[in-house]
C-alpha cells in the first residue's frame, strides 16, 4: 500500500483536489451557490501548476471557454448548479457533437429557476440526460459521499479523455457541502487517462474517422494539424454533410457506441445486503446515505431489505435492476424529486413480478431513513 492522505474535506474542495490530480488545466466558471467552492480552490491552485483559471462573464461563456481550452489540448473542467446548469447546455450539446472531452460539475440545489439556491435536490437528473436537444450521447456519474466525490471526478475526467465527449458529474448541495474524512490515494494508485493522438502526419489527418472504439484519435489545434470543427453533421474530414443522410446515420450511431461498447466500464453500482433482500431500495447521491441507514434499521427489525446504489446513473444501469427484476417483491425508488430516475426504473421492470414504489421530497429537506422505512412497511 502506497503512502496515503488523511484529510477532512468538504465534498467541493475533494472535487478541486481531483482535478488537479488527474491533470486538469484549465476551469472557467461562473460563482453558483452550492458550487463555488471548486472554482475557489481551483482559482488559487491552477496558477499555481501552470494552469488557467478564469471567471467568465456568465454559464453560457464559460462552457464555450472550456470547449476551446479542450479544443487546444488541455484538460478542462466547469463547475455550476441548476440555474448555470441549465445555460450551459447549448455548448454541452455542441461538445457533443464534435466529440470535445471536457467535464461539468453540476452541484444541484432547489428549483426550478433560482428556486432555492442554498437548499439540495435531485432536480437536474433528466436534464443531465436531456438537457440539450437532438438524441445525444451522455455519461453521468452520481458521487454519495466525499470519498466518492475525490474518485468519480477522476473517473469523469478519464472518461471524457477516453471517449472524447462531455461527462456529466452531477453532485448535490449536501455532499458538496458535507465533510467527512478522507484517505486520498498516492498519485501513483491513480489510474490518470489521456486522450490518444493520432499517429498519422498533419497532410494525411482524417480529424474524425475513428479507430475500432468509435473513438477517433484527437489532435490539439496549434501544433500543424489543420482541421475543420461544425456542429452541423458533418463527415470523417469533418466538413458539412448536412444532405447526406447515410453520413447522419453513421454518426450517430458511433456517438452512441462508442460510450454502449464501453458499459462494463462507466456504469458503477453497490449493492449493499442484496443476496437475501425482499424489498430493494433504489437511491442515488445524498438519498443513498439515508437509504443506507434505513437497511440498517430494517434489518434491526428482521425485514429483508437490501440497497441498490447507483454511482452510474446515464447510460441507465439496467442490468442490475433486471437481474433484481424476479427476486424481489418490490423496488422503493427514493429520490429528491418529483419522480425522475423512477421511470428508468420502471421500464426496465416493466416484464417483471417486482412492484415499483416512490419516496420523493422536494421541499428542500433531506429525505429521512423513516420515511423510506415507512414505505418498506406499507409494501410488506
Amino acid at each position: 500500500m502506497k503512502h496515503q492522505t488523511v484529510r477532512l474535506l468538504q465534498g467541493n474542495e475533494a472535487c478541486a483536489m481531483a482535478a488537479l490530480a488527474a491533470g486538469v488545466g484549465f476551469f472557467a466558471g461562473y460563482p453558483i451557490t452550492p458550487a463555488t467552492e471548486i472554482a475557489e480552490l481551483l482559482a488559487k491552485e491552477l496558477p499555481k501548476r501552470g494552469g488557467i483559471f478564469i471567471q467568465m462573464e456568465d454559464e453560457i461563456a464559460s462552457m464555450a471557454a472550456v470547449i476551446g481550452a479542450s479544443i487546444g489540448g488541455v484538460k478542462a473542467l466547469t463547475a455550476t448548479s441548476g440555474p448555470g446548469f441549465t445555460l450551459k447546455q447549448e455548448n454541452l450539446g455542441y461538445a457533443a457533437m464534435v466529440q470535445v472531452p471536457c467535464v461539468v460539475v453540476d452541484v444541484q440545489r432547489g428549483g426550478p429557476s433560482t428556486g432555492m439556491p442554498t437548499l439540495p435536490s435531485q432536480m437536474d437528473v433528466m436534464q443531465s440526460r436531456w438537457g440539450t436537444h437532438g438524441d445525444h450521447p451522455c455519461v453521468v456519474l452520481c458521487p454519495s459521499t466525499v470519498y466518492e466525490y475525490y474518485m468519480l471526478t477522476i473517473k469523469a475526467i478519464n472518461l471524457s479523455e477516453l471517449l472524447r465527449t462531455p461527462v456529466i458529474l452531477l453532485s448535490d448541495a449536501i455532499v458538496g457541502h458535507l465533510r467527512e474524512k478522507v484517505r486520498i490515494p498516492d498519485i501513483s494508485e491513480l489510474k490518470i487517462v489521456d486522450r490518444k493522438r493520432a499517429a498519422l502526419p498533419a497532410e494525411n489527418f482524417m480529424p474524425f474517422k475513428p479507430d475500432e472504439d468509435d473513438v477517433p484519435p484527437f489532435m490539439p489545434y496549434g501544433i500543424g494539424y489543420r482541421y475543420h470543427m461544425t456542429s452541423n453533421n458533418y463527415d470523417e474530414g469533418g466538413y458539412p454533410a448536412t444532405n447526406d443522410h447515410e453520413v447522419a446515420r453513421l454518426l450517430l450511431t458511433r456517438l452512441h457506441n462508442k460510450i454502449e461498447r464501453r458499459r462494463g466500464e462507466i456504469i458503477m453500482t453497490e449493492e449493499i445486503m442484496m443476496d437475501d433482500a425482499e424489498i430493494a431500495l433504489f437511491a442515488y447521491g445524498c438519498v443513498a446515505r439515508s437509504a443506507y441507514s434505513a437497511v440498517e434499521m430494517a434489518r434491526e427489525r428482521g425485514l429483508k431489505v437490501g440497497l441498490i446504489k447507483a454511482l452510474t446513473l446515464w447510460p441507465f444501469p439496467r442490468e442490475v435492476v433486471e437481474k433484481y427484476g424476479d427476486k424481489v417483491k418490490a423496488f422503493i425508488v427514493a429520490e429528491m424529486n418529483m419522480g425522475q430516475l423512477v421511470g428508468e426504473v420502471e421500464r426496465f421492470l416493466k416484464n417483471k413480478s417486482a412492484v415499483v414504489r416512490q419516496v420523493n421530497r422536494f421541499d428542500g429537506k433531506m429525505i429521512t431513513p423513516e420515511q423510506i422505512l415507512d414505505a418498506v412497511k406499507e409494501v410488506l
